[in-house]
């Protein structure tokens, strides 16, 4: 009997390790395409009524810049997870569209707070030398974002206007820097 009792506690103590094993600190790339995707999908197309409201934003491309290296530096890595931040705080209002669907709005902004969550890791091995200039310049976009929203009263076309400005920077990081992204099974 204690045999037996040594024996699945040995087991035990085995799976526990094993189910332990720290994960990699990498922001996950399935998680920013879905996010992408849900924002893409829970509004459709940019409604022709807003054409009026439509704001043109300069897109902080350097705060991604991988300088010619195949991996992202870990500076530009924290500019992606100070991205998912920065979208975290802009729908943590509660004056979102209720035009859009609400399901897909909820789905969305619980993976941007997964892989906040998921990712704080990251912010302790972050190369700090070249990262306040990503900082300043996503400092400077995401302020333009939300005085874009103060500015329209956080009306539905001043959401349209951010969700149209956070496709393009979730499509940029997607295409620019996947490589700096975990993926589970690249197809």
């Amino acid at each position: 009997m204690a045999i037996q009792t040594i024996t699945w506690m040995s087991a035990f103590l085995c799976l526990v390790q094993v189910f332990s094993m720290p994960m990699p600190c990498q922001l996950q790339g399935q998680l920013v395409r879905t996010t992408h995707n849900l924002l893409r999908d829970m509004g459709g197309h940019f409604p022709l009524e807003c054409l009026q409201e439509n704001v043109v934003m300069s897109f902080p491309a350097t705060a991604f810049a991988t300088s010619g290296a195949p991996q992202l530096s870990s500076s530009g890595a924290k500019a992606i997870y100070e991205t998912l931040k920065n979208i975290d705080t802009l729908f943590g209002t509660d004056e979102l569209p209720t035009m859009w669907d609400q399901q897909k709005l909820e789905y969305f902004q619980n993976i941007v707070y997964r892989q906040i969550e998921e990712s704080k890791c990251m912010m302790g091995s972050v190369d700090t030398s070249d990262y306040p200039i990503r900082a300043e310049g996503l400092k400077t976009y995401f302020g333009n974002i939300a005085a874009v929203l103060k500015e329209k009263n956080f009306s539905y076309c001043a959401w349209e206007v951010v969700r149209k400005e956070l496709l393009y920077t979730l499509e940029f990081i997607l295409k620019h820097n996947s490589d700096s992204l975990l993926w589970s099974n690249r197809t």
